[in-house]
């Protein structure tokens, strides 16, 4: 099985619920480390205007680059469900390696913290409330109802097909665990 996430970008408000719940869950301190970050797009002109926002935690790639390109073997995938964890203990932190993970995501999905040479750090999809038989924080947080989060099958069922959004690339290469409901121009 393969876990992915959804996205409704036309239900998404930008209010920062999901971030703030990501970091709270996760006891990440306030600073530039983000396990999900919150992105604005914006297109067109007055009166034809389109904003948009996207959602991007870890997307628990099919194929994560992220785990090729770690020199220690601190990613890995798991067999039983997809998620992409990392082993702190065994990452060799941003300056010894210089960020490889960082670098090979197409997603921006490794984090260092603030301190010297930081461990990285990743949404895991909050795999101790899965494992639980729960969903991700952020899913639970959504005021707006725009997220859901499963086995990517049940998701494609549920909500569709489509892997891209405004401000979003589908990457073949790694191939996200994402399905969307898009923004796009009403005219």
């Amino acid at each position: 099985m393969q876990v992915g996430f959804y996205f409704d970008q036309t239900r998404c408000t930008g209010c920062n619920a999901c971030q703030v719940t990501c970091k709270d869950a996760n006891d990440i301190p306030a600073g530039p480390e983000n396990w999900l970050r919150l992105g604005y797009q914006e297109e067109g002109q007055t009166p034809d205007l389109l904003v948009a926002y996207l959602f991007s935690p870890c997307w628990q790639c099919v194929s994560p680059v992220c785990a090729d390109a770690c020199p220690a073997g601190a990613i890995s995938k798991r067999a039983d469900n997809g998620i992409v964890v990392v082993d702190r203990a065994a990452c060799l932190g941003r300056e010894t390696c210089g960020e490889k993970c960082l670098k090979a995501c197409p997603y921006g999905a490794p984090q260092f913290g603030p301190q010297p040479d930081a461990k990285m750090a990743k949404c895991n999809f909050c795999l101790p409330l899965w494992e639980k038989g729960g969903k991700p924080a952020c899913v639970e947080a959504c005021p707006t109802r725009a997220l859901d989060a499963g086995p990517l099958a049940e998701m494609q069922a549920r909500y569709g097909q489509a892997s891209q959004a405004m401000g979003f690339k589908y990457s073949q290469r790694t191939q996200p665990a994402v399905v969307f409901k898009p923004k796009t121009p009403t005219r």
